[in-house]
C-alpha cells in the first residue's frame, strides 16, 4: 500500500513539473523597466556638453536621445546599457525634458536639464587703435536667457578708477538669444569719458563675462619716416595745453588749445628720423586739468627689415660677408652674412648704399631705395677657382683624386674630388695667391697665381689644370732563387682608383710603367691568369720593384701508401689549383707521383684506382714551396704485388690463422700418435 501511495505522489509531482513548465513557456517575459542612471551636468549654459547613461528594454536595441523634442543623439545599446553624450542645443533659461527613448520597444524614459543664462561682451574694433575722446562700441550677448526681454548692468571702468555703469536692455528671440550694442561713454551717465590713456575693464552684472579696451593719445605705435602721426587728448575747453615729442635727434614742443576741448595734432615724422623710441607728454599750462595717469605715451620707428643675399660672380650665396648700410655716406647699421649669404638690417625709409667687405677689403656695392620691407641681392666681386689635377700618360688623360690643394693666403687645404676637381669659392680676383700641391702628404707642385683677373676684369670662375708628375716604374720578377722570371702579367693600380696599368715581363722578367706618384698595388700573374705574388710600393720618385714569385715552377710529390705504409703503385693521381685545369700523372713503383712547375697555392689532391671516374680519396692542402705530400689509403693493402682491401686481407690472414692452427693441431696429433706407438713396441721386445 505504501509503494502504491509513493508512485502517486512521483506521478504527481512529475505532472505539476510538466503543466508548469508549458504554461510558462507561454507567459511573457519580464521586461527590464527604462531609467536614466546619470545624466552629467544635470545644468549649465548652451554648448554645454552632457553626459548620459541609461537603461532601455530591448538588449541591444536602437535608442534616440531628444531634447525638447529635438534629436541631439543616437545609437545602439550596449546589452540594455545606453551611453551617450549631447551639446545642449539653443533654449530659454529654465528646466527642459531630456528624453531617452526605445526605438524598439516604443518605451520612453525622461529627465530634466536646466538652462542657465550666459552673457558675453566683444568691443566692434578698427584697424586704429582707440585714441582719446573716442566712442567705443561695447556688444552684449546673451544665450540662454529669458524670451523677449533680458537686461545685463554693463559697468565701465578707467584708469582713473572711476566706474560707469550702463542698464542695458537686450531682445532676444523665442530661443532666449540676443545681441544689444551701447557705446562708451555716449550711452553711459553723465561723466563717463575716454580721457585717460591705459586700460579699461568691461563687467556684466555679477557674471565671468569681461573684456578690456586700451585708449592711448596716437592712431598708431608705429611709424616711419614722413609717416603722419595724429595726436589726440581731452581737456577743458579752450584750455592751455603743452604737446612735447622726444627722442633720438628730436626734441619737439608745441603749445595747443581748442574750444571743444579735444586737443588733435598731426606731427610729420622727419625725413632723417632715426630708428628708436620716441614720447609724447601733454601737459596743461593752467593746471585746470592734472590727470591720473597723465597723458604720457611712447611710439617707435622701428625701421623696415631688409634681408640682403651677398652673391659671388658665379651667382653661389657667400658667407661671412660684412654689409654695411651707408646712409649719407653714414653708417647707420650692418651685419654678416650667415651660412646661406644672408644678412638682415633695419633701416627706414631713404636711399642708402650697401656695401660688403670681406677681410676688411670692399668687394661689392649697391645703391638703394628703401621704403618698405624688400630683398635685395648684392653682387661681390669675388671668384670661384677651379683646379684640376690630371696625369697624361702616352697621350691619355686621367683625373687625380684626393690630391690636397693648400692655398694662401687663405691658409687652407682642399682635396679633389673623384673627378680630380676641388673648387675655392669666393676668392676676392686682385689678390696673389699659391697652390703647394701634393699627394699622401708629398709636395709635387707650387703653382702662383698673380691674380684671378682675366684681362684685368673679375671673372666667374677662375679654372687652373695641374699635371702630377709622371714617375717610371720598374718591375722585376724573379723566380724564388732570384732567376728572371718572363712572360709574366704585371699589373699596377693606384690605390685611389685611377686606370690600371699592365703589361708582359719581358724575357729577363722586367716591364716598365709610366705612372703618376701615388701609392701602388703591385701584381703578378701566369699566362693563365693565376696570381703569383703581389706587393704595396709608393711611387714618389723613380723606382725599380722586385716580385718574387715562390709559388712559381713548384715540384709537388704525391706518396701513396697502403693501411701499412707501403707505396702503391699505378694510382692515377690528379693534383688540381682552384679555377686550373687537373694535372693528372700515376705513382711509380714506390707509390710516388711527380708534378713539375706546380703554381702554388690552395689544391686539391684526389686519387683515383686504374680508369675509374670515381675517386677513392681526395685531400685539400697549401702549396707554398716544394714539397711531398703522403695520402694514406687505410682501406688498402698491397699484397704479392697486387692492391687487396683492407677487409679481404684480414680474412685472408685469419683463414690463414685458422689453417696454421689446424695444421700445428694435426702436427701434434700425428707427433703424439707416433710417440704412443712407439712406446708400445718397447713395451713387448722387453717381455
Amino acid at each position: 500500500m505504501k509503494k502504491r501511495l509513493s508512485g502517486i505522489v512521483q506521478l504527481t509531482c512529475l505532472t505539476l513539473i510538466l503543466t508548469s513548465t508549458f504554461v510558462l513557456s507561454y507567459l511573457p517575459r519580464a521586461l527590464a523597466v527604462p531609467t536614466i542612471s546619470a545624466m552629467s551636468p544635470s545644468f549649465g549654459n548652451v554648448g554645454t556638453r552632457v553626459g548620459l547613461s541609461a537603461n532601455i528594454t530591448t538588449i541591444g536595441g536602437q535608442y534616440e536621445v531628444r531634447f525638447d523634442e529635438q534629436l541631439v543623439a543616437n545609437g545602439t545599446a550596449t546589452d540594455n546599457l545606453v551611453t551617450a553624450s549631447f551639446t545642449v542645443p539653443q533654449a530659454t533659461a529654465g528646466s527642459h525634458v531630456v528624453m531617452v527613448k526605445d526605438l524598439v520597444s516604443g518605451e520612453n524614459v525622461t529627465g530634466t536639464f536646466t538652462v542657465t543664462t550666459a552673457y558675453s561682451v566683444e568691443l566692434i574694433t578698427s584697424a586704429k587703435p582707440f585714441q582719446e575722446g573716442d566712442s567705443i562700441p561695447i556688444v552684449v550677448n546673451v544665450t540662454g536667457g529669458e524670451s523677449g526681454k533680458n537686461v545685463a548692468n554693463v559697468t565701465v571702468q578707467t584708469p582713473s578708477n572711476t566706474s560707469y555703469v550702463k542698464m542695458l536692455e537686450i531682445a532676444s528671440s523665442a530661443l532666449g538669444n540676443g545681441t544689444a550694442t551701447a557705446n562708451y561713454p555716449t550711452d553711459f551717465p553723465t561723466g563717463a569719458n575716454t580721457s585717460f590713456v591705459g586700460n579699461y575693464s568691461i563687467t556684466l552684472n555679477t557674471t565671468t563675462a569681461s573684456s578690456t579696451f586700451s585708449v592711448i593719445l596716437t592712431n598708431s605705435t608705429e611709424y616711419h619716416r614722413t609717416q603722419t602721426v595724429n595726436v589726440k587728448a581731452l581737456y577743458e575747453p579752450n584750455e592751455n595745453v603743452t604737446l612735447t615729442i622726444t627722442g633720438k635727434d628730436v626734441n619737439y614742443s608745441v603749445n595747443l588749445t581748442d574750444p571743444s576741448g579735444l586737443i588733435n595734432y598731426d606731427w610729420i615724422v622727419p625725413g632723417n628720423a632715426s630708428i628708436a623710441t620716441y614720447n609724447i607728454n601733454i601737459v596743461s599750462l593752467s593746471k585746470l586739468t592734472i590727470k591720473s595717469p597723465p597723458d604720457v605715451q611712447n611710439f617707435t620707428i622701428p625701421g623696415f627689415t631688409i634681408n640682403i643675399t651677398a652673391k659671388n660672380l658665379a651667382g653661389d650665396p657667400v658667407s661671412s660677408i660684412n654689409v654695411i648700410a651707408l646712409e649719407n655716406g653714414i653708417s647707420v647699421a650692418s651685419a654678416v652674412t650667415n651660412s646661406t649669404g644672408v644678412a638682415a638690417v633695419a633701416i627706414e625709409a631713404g636711399n642708402y648704399t650697401f656695401k660688403a667687405q670681406q677681410q676688411d677689403q670692399k668687394v661689392g656695392e649697391l645703391n638703394v631705395e628703401i621704403n618698405d620691407t624688400v630683398s635685395v641681392d648684392l653682387v661681390c666681386n669675388l671668384t670661384n677657382m677651379r683646379v684640376l689635377i690630371v696625369s697624361l700618360v702616352n697621350g691619355a688623360e686621367t683625373n687625380i683624386p684626393d690630391a690636397g690643394v693648400y692655398l694662401t693666403p687663405v691658409n687652407n687645404t682642399f682635396y679633389t674630388d673623384v673627378n680630380g676637381t676641388t673648387v675655392i669659392h669666393s676668392l676676392v680676383p686682385n689678390v696673389s695667391y699659391s697652390l703647394n700641391m701634393t699627394r699622401y702628404n708629398t709636395p709635387f707642385n707650387f703653382t702662383p697665381v698673380p691674380t684671378l683677373l682675366i684681362n684685368d676684369v673679375p671673372v666667374a670662375w677662375f679654372d687652373l689644370k695641374v699635371n702630377i708628375p709622371i714617375l717610371a716604374l720598374n718591375v722585376a720578377t724573379l723566380k724564388s732563387n732570384g732567376q728572371p722570371l718572363g712572360n709574366i702579367l704585371v699589373k699596377a693600380q693606384e690605390m685611389a682608383g685611377v686606370p690600371v696599368y699592365q703589361g708582359f715581363t719581358d724575357i729577363n722578367g722586367n716591364v716598365t710603367f709610366d705612372a703618376p706618384l701615388g701609392k701602388y698595388t703591385i701584381r703578378a700573374y701566369d699566362a693563365s691568369g693565376v696570381m703569383l705574388n703581389h706587393t704595396s710600393e709608393d711611387l714618389f720618385a723613380n723606382k725599380n720593384v722586385s716580385v718574387y714569385c715562390d709559388l712559381y715552377g713548384l715540384t709537388v710529390s704525391v706518396h701513396v701508401v697502403d693501411y701499412f705504409g707501403q707505396g702503391i703503385a699505378n694510382v692515377n693521381v690528379k693534383l688540381q689549383r682552384e679555377g686550373q685545369a687537373q694535372m693528372p700523372t700515376r705513382t711509380q713503383a714506390d707509390g710516388v707521383a711527380t708534378f713539375d712547375n706546380v703554381i702554388g697555392g690552395d689544391m686539391e689532391v684526389t686519387l683515383y684506382l686504374g680508369d675509374s671516374s670515381q675517386p677513392i680519396a681526395a685531400k685539400g692542402l697549401a702549396v707554398e714551396n716544394s714539397m711531398t705530400i703522403q695520402v694514406k689509403m687505410d682501406n688498402y693493402v698491397v699484397l704479392a704485388g697486387l692492391l687487396v682491401e683492407t677487409s679481404l686481407f684480414a680474412a685472408i690472414v685469419i683463414i690463414v690463422l685458422i689453417l696454421v692452427f689446424v695444421l700445428a693441431i694435426e702436427v701434434y696429433r700425428l707427433r703424439r700418435s707416433k710417440i704412443q706407438k712407439s712406446g708400445s713396441g718397447s713395451s713387448n721386445n722387453e717381455s
